[in-house]
C-alpha cells in the first residue's frame, strides 16, 4: 500500500472530526439532524448549514482521489448530503397542501413548518404554536439545493419532485412583501409574535430565485421538463427592496448580524460593493465584541436579566438588555468565509486567531464552537458601566453544529483543500463585479399597412404584425396566462403560478414554444388596463423609464428586447403624435436618456436576444411531453385571433331620429363639480368637515318629488313659456301631436334657480329601499311629473358637448342609479318614468311605461310595486340602438356582457313597455357612461375621464402593486384629507380592500379618489427609478400632496381654489406626473397655461419657459400667458415649509436626535399627543418603529407649514441636548408653546423695526381686532395663529426662525439659566 501524502493525512483528520461531530448525529431513517441530544426537533436552517461541511469535504476528497478508498469516502460523504437534502424534501412534500394554500393567503398559519421531527419527518408543533413562517429557511434550502446540483450531486429524482420545487419557488417569490419571523424566529424583537419584513429573508429569497432560474434539477442528464423557471422580475423586486432596507434588518431591528449571510457566503445577494461594505462596517462597529457578534441590539435571549419563565418581553424591559446581549462566535465563522471569498488573507487570519481564543477544547483536544457567550450574573453591573470589560461564560449548545460546520469550511479554504469557486459553482460571488453596459434593443411594429406608411413619411421604416411572421407578437397578459401552467401537478394537487404580474424583464425576452417564437409587448402598453394608457406622452415617459430600468437591472444572457406595437388608437386626429415621432428619432440615434439603444426589426435581433423555452406547456402528466397541453392549445388558438383586434367604441347619440334642437337647457350644469372635495382656500386644510357629507348621504334616502308616482292625472303642473307658446315646433311621431312642456316649474316666488340646482347632491346607494314620502316644497301644487328624466335623455342624445353629457349622466346616476334602464327614452312620446331611485342592488329599475298622448286622459292603475302602470296606446318609435355595443352588467367590476333580459326579476308585476328592451337589449346609465368614458379618453378631456372612471368603478390595475412597492421600501401611505379623514395603510392590502378604503376616505368625490389612485402609481414609479427623492420621508400623505398641488397651481396661475382644483383635475396624466415630480424634488417650477384648460409645467431654470408650451393651440391672448414672473422672493420660505410639511420631509437623522431629547425629558407633547420617555426604554434611536411614533404625533397637525415649524423647534431642542448645555430638560415639553412664544417674540421685533407684519398681526390691537383674532382668523391668513410672515422667514439670520425659536427655548424651559453668561457652542 502506498504511503499517503500529507494532504491525504490532513483530510483524513478532518474526515474523523466531521464524522464524530456531525455525521454521528445524523438520523439513519430520515437523514435529519436533531437539535441536540435532548431535543429531537430538526430545523430546516440548521440542518442545511450542518451539512455544508460534509459537502465541502466531499469535494476536497474528489480532488485528491488517487486511491479507491478516497473515492469511496468521497461518495459516502456525497450520499450523506443527498440523504439530508431528500429528508428535508420529504418532510416539506408532506405539507404540500400548505404550499398550495400559502400561494393564495400568504398567512403565517398556512406556511411550511420551520422544524420537523428528526425521527420521522412529521410536524412536531401546531401551525399556531410556533413562528413557522421563515422564508429565509426555505430559501436557504433552495439555494443550497441549486449549488449542490450544480456541483454534480443528484438530489431530485422524479418530475413530481421537480414540480414541487417549482412551487417552492412560487412560495418564496413574493418574499419582498411578506412579513415573516426571520432567521431568529422572533419577528418583532419584543417577541410578541408579530412578523415583520426582514432584510435577511428577502436577501436569501433573492439569492435562491436567481440560483434556481433555468436550473436543470436532473443535472447533466435532464431534459426540458426538469428545468425550473423563475420570473426575473420577482428576483429583481427582492433585490430592490433589499437595497432600500440595508443596513437595516427590519422595523424593530435597526441592525442584525444575520445580514452577514446575505452580503457574503452563502447568499451573495447584494450587487452593490459599497452597500456590502457599509453593512459589514455597521455590524462590526455596533455589534462586534470579544466573543463574537451580538445578534441585534437589545437582544435579551439567554442574558442574565431575561425572565426564562415567559417567551415575550415587556416593552419597557428591553432597555435592560442594552450592552449585556449575548455574543455569538458563529459570526466570526461567517466573517472568515466572507474575507476568504474576498481573498483578503490578512483579515481571514485575524478572525481565525480571534475565533481560536474563544473556542472550547474537548477532552481529546478537538476545538469546538460554542453557541454563545453571556455575561456572568454577578458581573452585570460592571458590564453596564464599561461595556466589553467583563469575562463571559458559555451558554447554550457546545458544539453548536451550525457554527462548527462553517468553521470546518473556513479551515478547508484556509488550508487550500477547497477553492472558493467549488463552494459556489453557480458563481454567485461575482455578482458585485462591474458589468459591461447593457444595450437595449427596441422593435416598433405597426398594427397595419396604413400606420406603416404614415411612419414611412417620417423616414421611420417598420414592419407590420403580419410581416414579422413567423414570429408572433402578443400582449403581456398572454404570457402571464401561459405562466399559470408552470408547476401544475394533479397528483400532488398543486395548481401552478398564482401571481398575474409579468414585469418588463420577463417581456424583454423571446420565448420559444415547439417551433414557434413569441415576442411579448410590455405590460404598461396594454391599453385595456387604465385611462393613463391613453395619454401618449405618459406612455412615452414610462417607456423611457423602463428602458433606463433595463439598463441597470438586466443580468441575463443576451440583450433585452422591447417590442412595441403602434396602433390606430394611438393616433391623434389620424396623425401620429409629434411626441412619438420625436421619441422614435431619438431611439434611432442610438441613445435615449443616457442608455444605449438599437432600433431594428425582430429578425435582426433573433441571435442577440435572450430566448426562453416554454417547454413546461407540454402535457407531460398525460405522457405526451411533445404535445401542447390541450387547454394551452385552445387558449392560444382563440387568442391569436383576437389579441390585437380593436374594440369598437359605443356610440352615445342616436343617429337620425333625434328630437330637433331643444331651445332650453336642462339645468344639470355643475353636477360633477359638486362632488369635488379638494380644499384650497380655507385656512385649515382639510375636507369641508364631516357635516356636508352626512347631509349628502341622508338626502339619498328620500326620493325627490319627481320620482314619486304621479297621483294627479292632469298635466297642468307646467306652464308653457311665452316664447314657446302655442307655436311650439311639434314633433310628428305616428299621427300624434305632442306638446313639449317647459321643464322649469313656475316658481311663485320668482326665483330663477331651478329645483335641480337647489337639491343637494344625491349619492348612489342602491341598497336603501326608498320610503314613499312625498316631500312638500314651499309650493304645494308643484308636484313634478315624471317627464324629467325623459327630457334629460333627449338632451343627452342631442348635445355635442361631452362635459354636458357628463353632468346629465352624473345627475341620472345620483337620482336613478347606475343600472337605470334608458332604452327607448327620449325618442318616443312621453313615457312614465316609474323607476324608484334605489333598485335592488342587482336589479334594473322597473321599466318605464309609455304614457298616452297628451290629448287623451290616461287610465292610471297603481300596482303593488308602487309603479304606475299606464296603458300605452302609442306606437313606440323605432330607435337605432343597434349600433351600440353594449355590455350591461349589474356588478360594476365584472366585465362579462350579460344581457339582462328580465328587467326586474324581483317584481314580476311590473309591466314592460315596448321601448324597454330594444332588440332584447337594455341600455343602462352605466353603458352610456362607458361610452362617454371612451370618448373622453379619445378627446383627452382628463377631468371628465377621471370622473367617469371613478363612477364606473374602474380600477388602476397596478394599484395593489404600487402600494406594495411603497410599503416594502419602508414608506407608509395615507389617503384622505387630514385631519379627520386620513387613513393610513401600513401593510399590503388586496386590490378590493384598497379601493374600498380610498373610496371611504373621499366619500362621493370620485375624481379625487381616482386621482389618489393615479398618484400612488406615479409615486411607485418614482420610488423604483429615483429612490433619492424619498429620503427622510416616512409617510406619503396623498391627500396633503393633492392639496399642495392645487395650492401650487392656484399660486402660479393666480386663480382661486375652485379654479385651481378644476385645473388640477384636468391635467393630463403626463403633466400630473410631472407636477408631482417637481413637488417631490422641491424644484421651482412655473405653469404655462394653454388653450382648453391644458397646462404645461416647466422648470424655472430651463429655457423652455420662454417658448410656448406644445400642448393644444393657444387662444390669442392666452398664448404667452406665462405666470412665472410673479414676485418669487415673496412666499418662498412659506412654500418651502408647506411642501416639506406636506411631504413629511425632515432634516437628516431627525428621529434619532429626537430620541436623545426624549431621553432627557419626561415627554414631548405635540398637538395633544404625548411622546413618553418610556419609548426610549423599548426602542433604539435608529429604529424605524420609533421614527413612526414621532411621525404619528407630528401628523396630528393638519397645517403643513405649522408642522414644519414644530420640526424646527424640535431641532433647536436637539441642539440644546447635543451640546450638553443642561443635564436634563425637566418635565413634559409642550413643543407648540415654543412655536407660539417664538411668534410673540417675532411680532415684538416687527413692531420695533416696523416690518411687514405690522400690517397684520403686529398691528396695535383695538377691540375689533381682538374679536377677530379670537374667532380664529388672522388678517394675513397664517395657519394656527402664527403670523404668515414668520412662516416666510428664512431659518437663519438675525430675523430667522431659528433665532426666535432658540430665544423661545431659553425663555420657556426652566432648566436653562436665566442670568449670567453661557458658553454658546452652536456655530
Amino acid at each position: 500500500m502506498r504511503s499517503r501524502s500529507n494532504s491525504g493525512v490532513r483530510l483524513d483528520y478532518y474526515q474523523r472530526i466531521v464524522h464524530r461531530l456531525i455525521l454521528a448525529h445524523q438520523e439513519p431513517v430520515t437523514g435529519l439532524f436533531p437539535a441536540s441530544n435532548v431535543n429531537s426537533h430538526a430545523w430546516i436552517r440548521d440542518n442545511v448549514y450542518c451539512i455544508l461541511a460534509v459537502w465541502g469535504l466531499s469535494m476536497a476528497y474528489k480532488k485528491i482521489a488517487d486511491q479507491d478508498e478516497d473515492r469511496a469516502k468521497c461518495y459516502e460523504l456525497e450520499q450523506s448530503c443527498v440523504k439530508l437534502m431528500r429528508g428535508l424534501l420529504m418532510a416539506m412534500m408532506n405539507q404540500k397542501d400548505k404550499v398550495e394554500k400559502f400561494k393564495m393567503t400568504q398567512s403565517p398559519c398556512d406556511s411550511l413548518h420551520a422544524k420537523y421531527s428528526s425521527k420521522n419527518g412529521l410536524p412536531v408543533v401546531g401551525d399556531n404554536e410556533w413562528g413557522h413562517l421563515q422564508i429565509d429557511a426555505v430559501s436557504l434550502y433552495l439555494l443550497i439545493l441549486a449549488q449542490m446540483t450544480a456541483s454534480g450531486l443528484q438530489i431530485v429524482f422524479t418530475l413530481d419532485e421537480v414540480s414541487f420545487i417549482q412551487n417552492l419557488v412560487f412560495y418564496i417569490e413574493s418574499a419582498y412583501s411578506i412579513p415573516d419571523y426571520g432567521i431568529w424566529e422572533r419577528g418583532d424583537k419584543t417577541n410578541h409574535g408579530e412578523p415583520e419584513l426582514n432584510a435577511s429573508s428577502i436577501g436569501m429569497a433573492k439569492a435562491a430565485l436567481e440560483a434556481m432560474n433555468e436550473l436543470d434539477l436532473f443535472g447533466a442528464r435532464g431534459g426540458p421538463a426538469s428545468v425550473i423557471h423563475v420570473l426575473a422580475d420577482e428576483a429583481h423586486k427582492c433585490q430592490a427592496v433589499l437595497q432600500s432596507m440595508l443596513p437595516r434588518e427590519s422595523n424593530s431591528k435597526e441592525l442584525d448580524s444575520g445580514l452577514l449571510c446575505v452580503i457574503g457566503f452563502p447568499a451573495f445577494a447584494v450587487d452593490d460593493a459599497q452597500l456590502i461594505h457599509n453593512t459589514k462596517d455597521a455590524i462590526l462597529s455596533r455589534l462586534q465584541g470579544k466573543y463574537g457578534c451580538k445578534r441585534f441590539l437589545r437582544d435579551g435571549y439567554r442574558t442574565p436579566k431575561e425572565d426564562p419563565s415567559r417567551l415575550y418581553y415587556e416593552r419597557w424591559e428591553l432597555r435592560m438588555f442594552e450592552n449585556i446581549e449575548c455574543e455569538w462566535p458563529l459570526f466570526f465563522c461567517y466573517l472568515i468565509l466572507f474575507h476568504a471569498f474576498q481573498n483578503d488573507k490578512r483579515s481571514v487570519q485575524e478572525y481565525a486567531d480571534r475565533l481560536e481564543k474563544i473556542m472550547v477544547r474537548s477532552e481529546d483536544g478537538t476545538l469546538l464552537v460554542p453557541e454563545s457567550y453571556a455575561v456572568r450574573q454577578d458581573l452585570v453591573g460592571q458590564e453596564y458601566q464599561k461595556p466589553g470589560s467583563q469575562i463571559r461564560e458559555v451558554v447554550g449548545r457546545c458544539p453548536f453544529l451550525w457554527g462548527q460546520s462553517l468553521f470546518i469550511l473556513g479551515r478547508l479554504l484556509q488550508e487550500g483543500f477547497l477553492a472558493v469557486g467549488e463552494l459556489d459553482p453557480l458563481n454567485r460571488r461575482l455578482g458585485a463585479q462591474k458589468k459591461p453596459d447593457v444595450v437595449v434593443q427596441v422593435v416598433i411594429i405597426a398594427e397595419d399597412n396604413e400606420i406603416r406608411d404614415k411612419l414611412a413619411e417620417h423616414d421611420l421604416h417598420v414592419q407590420t404584425i403580419a410581416e414579422v411572421a413567423p414570429i408572433e407578437v402578443q400582449p403581456a397578459r398572454v404570457l402571464s396566462h401561459l405562466y399559470t401552467y408552470l408547476g401544475r401537478n394533479r397528483k400532488l394537487g398543486l395548481s401552478g403560478r398564482k401571481s398575474r404580474d409579468v414585469g418588463i424583464l420577463s417581456t424583454s425576452k423571446l420565448y420559444s414554444l415547439k417551433d414557434r417564437i413569441f415576442a411579448f409587448t410590455p405590460q404598461f402598453a396594454d391599453l385595456s388596463r387604465f385611462y393613463i394608457a391613453s395619454d401618449n406622452e405618459l406612455m412615452i415617459d414610462i417607456l423611457k423609464g423602463e428602458i433606463n430600468f433595463l439598463k441597470s437591472a438586466w443580468d441575463l444572457l443576451g440583450r433585452p428586447l422591447v417590442t412595441l406595437v403602434l396602433k390606430r388608437i394611438h393616433l391623434d386626429q389620424d396623425k401620429i403624435p409629434l411626441a412619438m415621432i420625436q421619441t422614435m428619432r431619438k431611439l434611432k440615434s442610438g441613445y435615449i436618456n443616457g442608455t444605449r439603444v438599437m432600433l431594428g426589426s425582430l429578425k435582426d435581433f433573433l441571435n442577440t436576444s435572450a430566448i426562453t423555452d416554454l417547454s413546461f406547456l407540454g402535457s407531460t402528466e398525460d405522457g405526451y411531453p411533445d404535445r401542447l397541453h390541450s387547454d394551452v392549445q385552445t387558449y392560444l388558438d382563440e387568442h391569436l385571433l383576437r389579441s390585437f383586434s380593436n374594440r369598437s367604441t359605443m356610440n352615445l347619440r342616436g343617429g337620425q331620429l333625434r328630437p330637433r334642437t331643444l331651445r332650453r337647457r336642462m339645468s344639470c350644469k355643475g353636477a360633477i363639480k359638486k362632488t369635488r372635495s379638494i380644499n384650497v382656500d380655507s385656512d385649515n386644510l382639510g375636507m369641508e368637515g364631516p357635516a356636508p357629507l352626512t347631509e349628502r348621504r341622508l338626502s339619498s334616502v328620500v326620493p325627490p318629488p319627481w320620482l314619486q308616482p304621479n297621483k294627479q292625472s292632469h298635466v297642468s303642473v307646467f306652464a308653457t313659456t311665452p316664447e314657446e307658446g302655442p307655436s311650439t315646433p311639434s314633433l310628428h311621431l305616428g299621427n300624434e301631436l305632442v306638446i313639449r312642456e317647459n321643464i322649469y316649474p313656475v316658481d311663485p316666488h320668482g326665483s330663477n334657480r331651478t329645483t335641480i340646482d337647489r337639491r343637494s347632491e344625491f349619492v348612489r346607494q342602491h341598497e336603501i329601499t326608498v320610503p314613499k314620502i312625498l316631500i312638500q316644497r314651499h309650493r304645494a301644487e308643484t308636484n313634478f311629473a315624471d317627464t324629467e328624466v325623459e327630457e334629460l335623455i333627449a338632451m343627452l342624445r342631442e348635445t355635442e358637448n361631452l362635459e354636458e353629457q357628463g353632468d346629465i349622466l352624473q345627475f341620472l346616476v345620483d337620482t336613478q342609479g347606475l343600472d337605470f334602464n334608458t332604452a327607448g327614452l327620449g325618442f318616443k312620446n312621453k313615457s312614465d318614468d316609474s323607476a324608484s331611485a334605489a333598485a335592488g342592488a342587482g336589479a334594473n329599475p322597473k321599466a318605464a311605461t309609455d304614457k298616452a298622448n297628451a290629448t287623451s286622459t290616461p287610465k292610471t292603475t297603481s300596482t303593488p310595486g308602487g309603479a304606475t302602470a299606464a296603458t300605452a296606446n302609442s306606437s313606440s318609435s323605432s330607435s337605432n340602438t343597434n349600433s351600440h355595443n353594449i355590455s350591461s352588467s349589474s356588478n360594476s367590476n365584472s366585465n362579462n356582457s350579460s344581457l339582462n333580459l328580465n328587467a326586474n326579476p324581483s317584481n314580476n308585476d311590473s309591466s314592460h313597455s315596448e321601448g324597454m328592451l330594444e332588440e332584447g337589449r337594455v341600455v343602462t346609465v352605466r353603458d352610456l357612461l362607458k361610452g362617454l368614458y371612451e370618448k373622453a379618453c379619445q378627446q383627452k378631456l382628463w377631468g371628465l375621464v377621471r370622473h367617469t372612471a371613478g363612477m364606473l368603478g374602474k380600477r388602476v390595475e397596478d394599484l395593489a402593486k404600487a402600494v406594495t412597492d411603497l410599503l416594502v421600501r419602508q414608506k407608509q401611505v395615507t389617503v384622505g384629507m387630514p385631519p379627520n379623514n386620513e387613513h393610513t395603510i401600513t401593510a399590503p392590502l388586496p386590490e378590493g380592500e384598497l379601493r374600498q378604503l380610498i373610496h371611504d376616505a373621499y366619500g362621493d368625490d370620485e375624481s379625487t379618489s381616482m386621482l389618489t389612485q393615479e398618484l400612488m402609481v406615479y409615486l411607485a414609479m418614482f420610488i423604483r427609478t429615483e429612490p433619492q427623492l424619498f429620503h427622510e420621508m416616512l409617510r406619503l400623505r396623498v391627500g396633503l400632496i393633492i392639496q399642495v398641488m392645487a395650492k401650487e397651481l392656484s399660486r402660479t396661475l393666480n386663480c382661486d381654489g375652485e379654479a385651481a382644483s378644476e385645473h388640477l383635475l384636468n391635467l393630463s396624466p403626463f403633466e400630473m406626473k410631472n407636477l408631482l415630480y417637481h413637488i417631490l424634488s422641491g424644484k421651482e417650477f412655473a405653469v404655462s397655461s394653454v388653450a382648453r384648460g391644458n397646462l404645461s409645467i416647466v422648470s424655472c431654470k430651463s429655457s423652455r419657459v420662454s417658448k410656448k408650451s406644445q400642448i393644444g393651440l393657444g387662444d390669442p391672448e392666452g398664448e404667452d400667458a406665462l405666470l412665472a414672473t410673479i414676485d418669487d422672493r415673496q412666499g418662498q420660505w412659506l412654500r418651502r415649509r408647506r411642501l416639506d410639511g406636506a411631504l413629511n420631509r425632515v432634516p437628516r437623522d431627525f428621529y434619532s436626535r429626537v430620541w436623545t431629547v426624549l431621553e432627557k425629558c419626561q415627554g414631548l407633547a405635540i398637538e395633544g399627543r404625548v411622546l413618553q420617555q418610556s419609548l426610549t426604554q423599548e426602542m433604539t434611536p435608529g429604529e424605524l418603529k420609533f421614527a413612526l411614533e414621532v411621525e404619528t404625533a407630528l401628523n396630528q397637525i393638519p397645517q403643513p407649514e405649522y408642522r414644519q415649524l414644530v420640526v424646527e423647534a424640535l431641532m433647536v431642542l436637539t441642539l440644546v441636548t447635543e451640546h450638553n448645555m443642561v443635564p436634563s430638560l425637566g418635565g413634559i415639553i409642550y413643543v407648540e408653546h415654543l412655536v407660539h412664544k417664538a411668534n410673540q417674540l417675532f411680532l415684538e421685533d416687527q413692531r420695533k423695526v416696523q416690518g411687514d407684519a405690522t400690517l397684520c398681526c403686529a398691528k396695535i390691537k383695538d377691540g375689533k381686532e381682538q374679536q377677530q383674532a379670537a374667532s380664529g382668523m388672522l388678517l394675513c391668513g397664517g395657519a394656527a395663529y402664527i403670523c404668515q410672515h414668520l412662516y416666510d422667514s428664512a431659518p437663519s439670520g438675525s430675523y430667522g426662525t431659528m433665532t426666535y425659536l432658540s430665544r423661545a427655548v431659553a425663555l420657556v424651559l426652566d432648566c436653562v439659566p436665566k442670568h449670567g453668561e453661557m458658553e454658546c457652542a452652536i456655530s
